[in-house]
């Protein structure tokens, strides 16, 4: 994927959104056609020439995509369904840009959506027993992760709600997020527990929404007339999944150092050249200890900085600028592919009222249940 990527620019020439929202009547085919055709007019693309469509849904069921997508038109073009957890719509993004770098298509459409209520996990039917009903849950692994950091760092429960206050607040700024009030430190505290120090505002909700990017090369930008300026280039594509843990450092944590330095290589770049990331903070822990694991942080640094509002907007490196998934919403789909949108916004200085200034590099990185891990680098294209 690096080389594919150097020799043939894959760029993000049009986003678009449905708002991330509480669980609703509203149809899927509803939702996921609200981004598309928010995309392609954000493009100046029509429908016929989009050759390719990745469809990144958890949720709804078998072959999603092409009841959705024939309302625009039965164009004959290639539709394959992605499913990979919390990580579909990174995965769908990333084999988008696969199928642009390879040459076998010039424009691709990656569209997330989904809706609560289908989703099955696999763990629950491998046949194997369980030493303890709650050894598959997320928010009782995390709880503990964020007891053990607390305890390490000589800290108090602030340090964790400082996340939500921030996340929160970022997203009553945009307007595509599902919470859309700002909350006190106070307000965070009192929310009621969840698991650990852990409250409800602390962990992100469940929805529905959908999220749709199109991919072009860069012969089809200079043909097409598109506008180049406010096309991003994608850098760096990885993914990976989880190792058998070493020493004392969780494996998730492993897992997102390990991706997010083999993206940065790839990318040619240090964290300390970021200047934002969108990352998976289902929970508020999971912000500090994995921006601490990319390097925006350095070790046991990430609870200091949140303070300081280094990972503000405005600060050293954005983190979460959308609101993140405490705030902006985690539909599963569309989650790793509204990363996409977010940073693409900011890059064209196009996200109001939350501009994080001179946006020129920025990671998207997701997590999928697993444990996988999926992560991109873009750049500001003058």
């Amino acid at each position: 994927m690096s080389r594919l990527l150097q020799e043939r620019a894959v760029h993000v020439v049009g986003i678009g959104m449905h708002p991330y929202q509480f669980p609703s009547e509203t149809p899927y085919v509803h939702l996921g056609l609200t981004a598309i055709r928010e995309a392609l007019k954000d493009a100046g693309l029509q429908w016929p020439q989009v050759q390719a469509a990745f469809v990144g849904t958890a949720a709804i069921g078998m072959a999603a995509g092409r009841v959705m997508l024939r309302h625009l038109g039965s164009t004959g073009l290639s539709v394959t369904q992605v499913e990979n957890a919390s990580a579909s719509g990174s995965s769908a993004f990333r084999l988008a840009c696969q199928a642009v770098a390879s040459g076998e298509h010039e424009i691709v459409l990656t569209v997330g959506v989904d809706k609560t209520g289908h989703a099955r996990r696999a763990s629950g039917s491998d046949g194997l027993s369980t030493l303890s009903p709650t050894s598959n849950l997320p928010v009782a692994k995390f709880a503990l992760l964020a007891r053990r950091y607390l305890r390490d760092g000589g800290l108090d429960v602030e340090a964790l709600a400082r996340v939500a206050v921030k996340n929160h607040g970022n997203a009553s700024l945009n307007p595509y997020a599902q919470f859309r009030k700002p909350r006190t430190l106070e307000q965070v505290l009192a929310s009621p527990k969840v698991a650990g120090e852990l409250t409800v505002q602390q962990c992100c909700p469940r929805g529905e929404g959908a999220a749709a990017v199109i991919v072009a090369s860069a012969a089809a930008i200079a043909r097409l007339g598109l506008a180049r300026s406010r096309s991003p280039r994608v850098i760096a594509s990885v993914s990976t999944s989880e190792k058998l843990g070493r020493g004392d450092v969780p494996p998730i944590v492993d897992m997102v150092r390990e991706s997010s330095l083999a993206a940065l290589e790839q990318a040619g770049i240090a964290a300390s050249d970021l200047n934002m990331v969108e990352l998976h903070d289902a929970f508020s822990i999971e912000e500090i200890v994995y921006g601490e694991a990319i390097g925006v942080s350095q070790p046991g640094e990430g609870a200091h900085d949140l303070a300081r509002g280094d990972t503000a907007i405005g600060g050293r490196c954005a983190v979460n600028a959308s609101g993140g998934l405490i705030g902006m919403g985690h539909p599963i789909g569309p989650t790793g592919i509204g990363q996409i949108a977010e940073i693409t916004r900011q890059m064209r200085s196009e996200a109001t009222g939350r501009q994080h200034p001179n946006t020129r590099l920025a990671m998207a990185h997701m997590i999928g249940l697993g444990s996988v891990a999926i992560a991109h680098v873009l750049q500001k294209t003058d």
